[in-house]
This record gives structure tokens, sequence and C-alpha cells, in this order.
């Protein structure tokens, strides 16, 4: 026979295991909930980061939004891989910017189950800015500065106007309610409120440029046209519509005439693309270089510091402030 010592040792060894066990399938529980709600939550791939910042401000909690191009990729010159293009076809949602942004989209839908993936096009409606710069590259094309299929007919770059900003997410809220029916009432609301922030950085853009006097500014590609015709500016480039189009000497000399003329202090140059042109140019008619980012891609660092689209169009009007005034 047991002593009372052993059973009560003995009970409360039970005790333990049993408690131990209620943490084990509570914890197990609760992440179990938690994959559950990660898979019923509604997959988004989106392209490059201003479509991933739009798409996220307008699901906030509501979806798994994935960002396809990571910093630092060349937008203009991408092409995706068999593994990036079976993100695209098990996600529920494909969010890009537009077909002359990413040309390499057509020919990915043509292999993918449409069905199966709800494909949202941000800038449908927004009518485009013809590429006048591809008529010269007609005239030059033995010159293989850029390769054919890189290059775009109409300008993209529409998320530069924090106007067309506003449409581009109200696009993306549309489509996903579509796909998403039963988030409707968060994603209208999400969009609203981020919308409101876009229209109040528009406000901020037109109230410092209403009265300047010096209104062109000197860009590496030719990235702002939306933004320069928004806000009844000038935009002089050094390149093309595309980071892989170089001028030729000839529209360097050009240029130089330009800054001597125009009396210009800055030359701006791009986080995503090598600067040296830039740099070279700014060089030889003894001004300043200065950061106005195209927005291509923000790091996960910066991200996690609180950088985002609005962030970087500040600090891109800070900038523009250097000349523009």
């Amino acid at each position: 026979m047991k002593s009372t010592k052993s059973i009560a040792m003995g009970l409360t060894l039970i005790s333990a295991a049993a408690i131990l066990a209620s943490c084990g399938t509570d914890e197990q529980a609760s992440k179990s909930s938690e994959n559950t709600n990660k898979e019923d939550k509604l997959k988004v791939v989106t392209t490059f980061y201003p479509m991933y910042d739009f798409t996220r401000n307008v699901t906030q909690d509501s979806a798994e939004v994935s960002l396809l191009l990571p910093a630092g990729t060349d937008v203009h010159s991408f092409e995706p891989s068999a593994k990036e293009v079976a993100e695209i076809q098990e996600a529920d949602v494909f969010i890009y910017n537009s077909e002359e942004m990413e040309t390499w989209v057509p020919a990915v839908l043509d292999t993918i189950d449409l069905e199966q993936v709800q494909v949202i096009d941000a800038g449908e409606g927004i009518s485009l800015i013809e590429n006048e710069s591809t008529e010269e590259h007609e005239e030059h094309e033995d010159e293989a500065d850029v390769e054919e299929e890189h290059l775009h007919a109409f300008d993209p770059h529409i998320w530069l106007d924090p106007v067309f900003a506003q449409e581009e997410v109200t696009t993306i809220k549309e489509g996903l309610i579509i796909a998403d029916p039963e988030n409707q009432e968060s994603y209208e609301a999400n969009a609203v409120s981020y919308n409101q922030e876009l229209e109040a950085l528009n406000q901020e853009y037109q109230t410092t440029f209403k009265d300047a006097k010096n209104r062109t500014f000197v860009a590496q590609h030719t990235a702002f046209g939306y933004l320069a015709k928004r806000y009844d500016l000038i935009q002089v480039s050094i390149a093309g519509l595309t980071t892989e189009e170089e001028p030729s000497p000839a529209k360097l000399a050009e240029l130089s005439e330009i800054i001597k003329e125009e009396k210009i202090e800055y030359i701006y140059f791009e986080d995503n693309a090598s600067s040296k042109i830039a740099e070279t140019l700014a060089n030889e008619v003894g001004v300043e270089l200065a950061l106005l980012s195209p927005l291509a891609g923000v790091s996960q660092e910066d991200q996690e510091d609180g950088i985002d689209y609005i962030e970087v169009m500040k600090k891109n009007l800070d900038s523009l402030k250097k000349s523009i005034r």
C-alpha cells in the first residue's frame, strides 16, 4: 500500500502533466488559429513599391499583401522568373500599374488561369502622355542602347502625380471589393482615409509652387512628366523614359546650354539607378546634385523606419524647392 506522501506526489505530477498538456493544446490551438486566419486572408501580389503601398493602405489587416519587385530592381527592364509567375498564379489578386510600365504583364496573363486570379490594372482609365522620344529612337535604331521591348510608347509614371495616385487607389479598392466583397466596408473606409492623405499632399504641392518664378528642373530621366504637368512645372531630362536610355553627346551639349541659360543650380539624380551621367553633367556645368526619387522601391529597412509613398513624396517636394521658387 502506497504512503499518503507518495499518493500526494503522484497527484501533483499528474496535475502538472495535465496543465502542461493543456498549455500545449492551447498553444497549438492558438497557432492553428493564426495559420487559419492567415490562410483565410486575401492573398495579393503587387508589382513594385507604389502599388504595394497603395494596396496596403486600402487592405490594412484584411489581406496578405506581397511585393514582387524588391527595392533596387529596375522596374523598366524587369522580367519575371518562373517562380515569380507562379506567385502571381497562386494569388487571389494581382495588381500592377499599367502595361506601359510593366511591359511583361500581357505575356504573363496569357499563361495563367485568370478565373483564379483577380487582375487589377491600377492605371486603367488614366490618360497617358505620349512618349516623344520613341521617334528619336527610331531615327537611331541601329544604336542598340535600349532593347525594343523596354521602350514605352506612353509615359507610365502616373503614380508620381498625387491626384492620379488617388485614382489608382480607387481602382485598387474597387478590384479588391470584387475579389473580397465581405470586406467591402473596410476597403471603402480605408480608401477614403488614404485618399484624404494623398489630397493633402496634392494641396501641399499646389500651395508650394503656386507663386514660383523659376519653374524648370533637370531630372535624371523623364519620370516626372505627370507631376510637372499637374503643377505647371517644366521638366528637362537627361535621359528618356527608361533608366537604360543614355543621352547622345549632342543631347548633353544641349542640356549644358539650357542649364546655363536658365541658371539652373541643381541636377536631380535618382536612388534606384546609376547617377554617373548626372554627376558628369553637374561637374561640367558647375551645379550641385540633389535627390529626386521616382519611388520605384523603398527598402524594408526604410519601411520599418516609417518611410512610405507619402513620406518620399514630401522629401521630393523639399528637394524640388531648391529649384522651384
